[in-house]
C-alpha cells in the first residue's frame, strides 16, 4: 500500500462512540444492480510475497489480504469511514483506555471452525510477538502490556482479555484516539492458531482466514486463485465466484491484453508511458477511473544545516518553487499542494493559503537571511523517472533565485539512509519515497515524518524538524477520544500542520491521484477500484455485468 515498506507507530483517526455502536446491515455498500457469479483475471508484475495479514505490507497484498481475512473493524467500501467488522459492536470507557468488542456470532474460519474471542486475543499476541518480526506490531504500542512484549519479557499482551466466547476487552495505557483505526489494518486481522501452527513459516503462502475469499490454488510465479468463501459473514457478498491474480506480466503488455479483452483490471495500473494514449482515447478514457490518495510529495530541508537553520531560507524555497510546472511533468496526475496534510484527510485546512509562487519575495528574503547572493547545496532525489525529471525543475525554480542545487541521484535505498543521517542531506524530494498514510488520520502524517519521534538516526523526518510544543499538542490531540470532540480535534490537528508550515521544514508539492481502468465488462462503484483503504481495489463489492 506504499512506495516503500515501512513500520511507523503513527496512526489513523477515531470517529467513535463512548455508547455501544449498533451493527451495521450487512449489505451495506452493496450494489442493488450486482450480478453475482463469474471471474475476473487481475495482472501484476511482481510474484506475492505473502498472504500473512501480520506481515504483509504492500501495495501489491494489501487488498488481496483484506479479502482473505477480517478485523475486529473495518471500513465502508470505497471510503475512509469506520464501521464495526468481526465486532458487531463495541463500548469505549469514559476515560478513553478501555475498548470492549461484542464479536458477530457464526463467523466461520475458511477451515469451517467458529471464530471465538480466543482468536482474537491469539491473533494480536503474534503480531506483536517480535518473533512473528511484523513490520505493523509498532502500530498496538498503546495496548497495555505492549513494551513486555516488545522486549521479550511477555509471551500474551496483558490488556487484552477474553471475557467470555464472544466478548474481548483490550485496554490501553493510554487515551488514543487512533486506536479503532489500528484495529482495522489487515495487521489486526483474526486467524486461526491452529492453521498458524500447521503451516508454520508457510502460513503466507497457506493463508486460512474469514474473509470473502478464500486462496484456491497458488502456482509460485505464474498465478494465484481465489476463490468465493461461501460461508462469508456479510449477507450476499462477494459477488464473484474466482478472482485469477496472473504474476510475471509486464504493466505495457497487461494494458495491451487488457485492450484485447484477456484482463479486467491491470494492478500495476497504467504505465506512465501509455497514459496520455490512454486519456486521449475515448473508448479506453471512459473505463479510467480516478481518486485520490491519502498521499503527500514534498521537499524537505534539513533543519540542521546550514543555511537551512535559518526560517527565512526556508520560507524563500517555499515561494521559489513552480508547482503547476512540476505537476505538468506527470501528466497532471496529481493536484499542488500547500500542506502536509492531503486534501481528504480530517484536519486539511481548506482555508489556508500556504506560500505563494513568488520568486521576487524569495530572492527578498534570502537577502533579509544575509544570503543576497544565494548559497550552493545538494538535492537528493530517487534515480528512477520521473523524479530526476521533477528535481531538474526543482533545480532550475532554485537557480532562479541564486540557489545552485547539485543533484545528487541515487538508488531509493541510498537516498532513504542519507535522509536518516542527521548532517548528510541538505535537501532531499521525497518521489518513490513520498508518505502514504497507513490509514486516514492526521496523527500519521505527523509523528513518523515532522515530530520529534520521527527526527533520530534512521528515522523518517528527514527535515530533522523537532518542536516540542507541537509534539505535546500532538499528544493532546490524539487523546481526545470522545465523539464529540472529533470536529475540535481535527481543527486541532490542522492548527498543527499550519503551525509547521510557518516554520516551513517543507515543500509540499503535490498530492498524486490515482489512475487505473478496467475491462468493459467490470460492474461496481467507481471508487471500488480506487478504494483508499483496500488499496488498490476492494475486491469483495465489485462484480461482472
Amino acid at each position: 500500500m506504499k512506495y516503500l515498506l515501512k513500520s511507523s507507530v503513527a496512526g489513523a483517526a477515531l470517529i467513535a462512540s463512548l455508547l455501544a455502536v449498533p451493527a451495521l446491515a450487512q449489505d451495506a455498500g452493496m450494489d442493488p444492480n450486482a450480478k453475482n457469479g463469474g471471474g475476473i483475471v487481475v495482472t501484476y508484475k511482481d510474484d506475492v510475497a505473502t498472504l500473512d495479514p501480520a506481515i504483509g505490507y504492500d501495495w501489491q497484498n494489501w487488498s488481496m489480504i483484506k479479502s482473505l481475512f477480517d478485523g475486529l473493524m473495518d471500513y465502508e467500501p470505497g471510503t475512509t469511514t469506520l464501521r464495526p467488522g468481526l465486532a458487531e459492536s463495541y463500548d469505549i470507557s469514559d476515560d478513553g483506555k478501555t475498548f470492549t468488542f461484542h464479536l458477530r456470532k457464526g463467523v466461520k474460519f475458511h477451515n469451517g471452525r467458529e471464530m471465538t474471542a480466543d482468536d482474537v486475543k491469539y491473533s494480536l499476541d503474534r503480531v506483536t510477538n517480535p518473533e512473528t518480526q511484523s513490520p505493523g506490531a509498532g502500530f498496538f504500542g498503546s495496548i497495555k502490556g505492549y513494551d513486555a512484549m516488545a522486549d521479550g519479557s511477555a509471551k500474551s499482551l496483558e490488556g487484552v482479555t477474553v471475557v467470555d466466547p464472544s466478548t474481548v476487552k483490550i485496554e490501553l495505557s493510554r487515551p488514543d484516539a487512533t486506536f479503532l483505526h489500528v484495529m482495522a489494518l489487515n495487521f489486526a486481522s483474526v486467524v486461526p492458531q491452529e492453521a498458524v501452527d500447521e503451516a508454520g513459516a508457510d502460513f503466507g503462502k497457506k493463508p486460512v482466514g474469514t474473509g470473502a475469499f478464500k486462496l484456491a490454488d497458488w502456482t509460485l510465479g505464474q498465478k494465484l486463485v481465489f476463490e468465493r468463501n461461501p460461508d462469508y459473514w456479510r449477507e450476499g457478498l462477494p459477488h464473484l465466484d474466482t478472482i485469477t491474480f496472473e504474476v510475471g506480466q509486464e504493466p505495457i503488455v497487461a494494458l495491451l491484453r487488457l485492450q484485447n479483452g484477456e484482463v479486467d483490471v491491470p494492478g500495476d495500473g497504467i504505465p506512465p508511458a501509455k497514459f496520455q494514449e490512454v486519456m486521449s482515447d475515448p473508448e479506453q478514457k471512459a473505463r479510467v477511473v480516478e481518486g485520490g490518495q491519502l498521499h503527500t510529495g514534498y521537499i524537505t530541508m534539513n533543519v540542521e544545516m546550514e543555511p537551512f537553520d535559518k526560517k527565512e531560507v526556508r520560507q524563500a524555497v517555499n515561494m521559489a518553487i513552480n508547482k503547476d510546472r512540476i505537476v505538468q511533468i506527470i501528466n497532471n496526475r496529481a493536484v499542488p499542494a500547500n500542506q502536509p496534510l492531503p486534501p481528504s484527510m480530517p484536519g486539511y485546512s481548506k482555508d489556508y493559503e500556504g506560500y505563494a509562487f513568488d520568486q521576487a519575495k524569495a530572492k527578498e528574503m534570502l537577502a533579509e537571511a544575509g544570503l543576497p547572493d544565494g548559497f550552493e547545496t545538494e538535492l537528493y532525489v530517487m534515480n528512477t523517472d520521473p523524479n530526476p525529471r521533477i528535481a531538474q525543475a526543482i533545480q532550475q525554480d532554485l537557480a532562479s533565485i541564486g540557489i545552485k542545487a547539485s543533484i545528487q541521484s541515487l538508488a531509493q535505498a541510498n537516498v532513504i539512509a542519507a535522509g536518516g543521517e542527521k548532517d548528510q542531506a541538505p535537501m532531499i524530494w521525497s518521489g518513490g519515497m513520498a508518505w502514504i498514510a497507513d490509514f486516514p488520520d492526521p496523527s500519521n502524517f505527523y509523528g513518523p515524518i515532522l515530530g520529534c519521534a520521527g527526527a533520530v538516526q534512521g528515522g523518517w523526518n528527514w527535515s530533522w524538524y523537532c518542536n516540542e510544543e507541537l509534539d505535546a499538542e500532538a499528544d493532546a490531540a490524539d487523546a481526545m477520544v470522545a465523539p464529540d470532540q472529533q470536529q475540535a480535534r481535527a481543527e486541532r490537528w490542522g492548527k498543527i500542520f499550519t503551525t509547521a508550515m510557518d516554520d516551513a521544514p517543507w515543500v509540499p508539492i503535490f498530492n498524486e491521484q490515482r489512475f487505473t481502468v478496467h475491462s468493459a465488462r467490470m460492474g461496481g462503484d467507481d471508487a471500488l477500484y480506487v478504494d483508499p483503504v483496500h488499496v488498490p481495489v476492494n475486491y469483495d463489492y465489485i462484480w461482472v455485468k
